[in-house]
This record gives structure tokens, sequence and C-alpha cells, in this order.
């Protein structure tokens, strides 16, 4: 059993996140672990601060997340970072949202119903190439150490029918790859800093069109 005393979430004191939540979040987190025993799921340089690195750097989107989103849509899932983060802290938030998490690895794709079954999540795992996918619609778009911004711009534009927003991680060089992308896209943008990590950022796109 984990003891929610001793689970240190103090970076998302000020988002909405209970306590409750943080103990399926740790759940979640010692299934991974588990689970990169057997399979590549985090980095190994990671594992030791993995509930940093991947849970709350995670969960610190929640804010970001309007509640006429109803649909989220996770290109490249992985291990479910940040996709299952979020369906577990929308799930005790009483959200209705539905997940839909695209991972071309079927033995990761079976890492995420293995979750999705454990938590009784809102989400489905499509055990596809998101690059092959046409005429697709969500409310929210996330990503996570998946690609290159202009490359995931590219493809939300071109694969994707109608969507509402955007979540990017974009690390430490999120600076200069806003920059590159705003040399041939028209994008419109909320910046947040990491909690996690100096010098990192986050963004969410609400407009994006290629310049002409």
């Amino acid at each position: 059993m984990i003891d929610s005393h001793k689970i240190d979430y103090s970076k998302l004191d000020t988002l909405n996140v209970s306590r409750e939540t943080f103990l399926e979040l740790d759940e979640f987190r010692e299934m991974i672990l588990d689970e990169n025993k057997k399979i590549n799921l985090i980095s190994q340089n990671t594992v030791e601060l993995a509930r940093d690195r991947h849970i709350v750097d995670c969960a610190q989107i929640i804010d970001l997340i309007d509640e006429n989103h109803l649909s989220c849509t996770d290109l490249g899932s992985g291990s479910g970072l940040p996709g299952l983060v979020i369906a577990i802290i929308k799930k005790k938030q009483k959200s209705k949202m539905k997940f839909f998490l695209y991972e071309k690895s079927f033995k990761k794709s079976n890492f995420l119903k293995k979750v999705i079954n454990k938590f009784e999540l809102n989400a489905e795992v499509i055990n596809q190439n998101i690059f092959d996918q046409k005429k697709l619609n969500s409310d929210l778009i996330v990503a996570r150490a998946f690609k290159p911004l202009p490359v995931i711009l590219d493809l939300v534009t071109k694969n994707f029918d109608d969507f509402k927003d955007i979540i990017l991680f974009l690390g430490k060089s999120g600076k200069s790859s806003i920059e590159q992308s705003l040399k041939k896209w028209n994008l419109e943008f909320l910046e947040k800093k990491s909690v996690t990590e100096k010098d990192s950022i986050i963004i969410k796109i609400n407009k994006v069109s290629k310049k002409k």
C-alpha cells in the first residue's frame, strides 16, 4: 500500500489535483517502472526521478485543459505520458472526457490497455501509426517527447479535420523551435514554464495555419 503522506507532489499544490489522485498516479508510476524492466518505456536515467520527471511533468498541464474538451488524442502515447496521467486526474474530477492513445508498438499498446483496465479509465488504445490515420477529430491534442514541433504541426493540419487546442511539451529547445516554426506557420498560443525542468516550456496552441 502506498502511503499518501510519503508521496511528494508539492509542485502540483497550485493545481486542481487531489491527494487521492496522487495515490493512483503513484500506482501508475510503479506500473511503468515494473514494465520498464521488460520493455523500454522510459530512459534508465530517469527511473529514480520518475515521479518528478514523468508524472508531475505530465500532470502540470491539467489547468490548461478546458471544460469544453471532451475528447483528447495523445500522439505516440508510449508509456501513457501524458495521456494516462491526465486520464487518471480527469477520472477523479468526474469528467466525461474520452482519451484516444495512438501507439504503434504492440507491446507498449498492451501495457497501455493494462493500465486503462486497472484504473477503469475512459480511454482507448489505437495500435496504429498516427501518421497513417486521416480525417481525425479531437477537441484536444497532446504530445510529449514525440516529434519536433514543425512535424507535429504538419501532422495535425493534414491528418485532423477538426480540433480545438494542441498542448505540447517542448523541452529546453522550446524557444528556438517556436522561432523556427513561426517562419512557416501562423500560430496563436499560450506559453507556460515547466515546474519540473528549468528553461523547459509547454505551449497551448489554439490556432495554426501554414503561411502562404
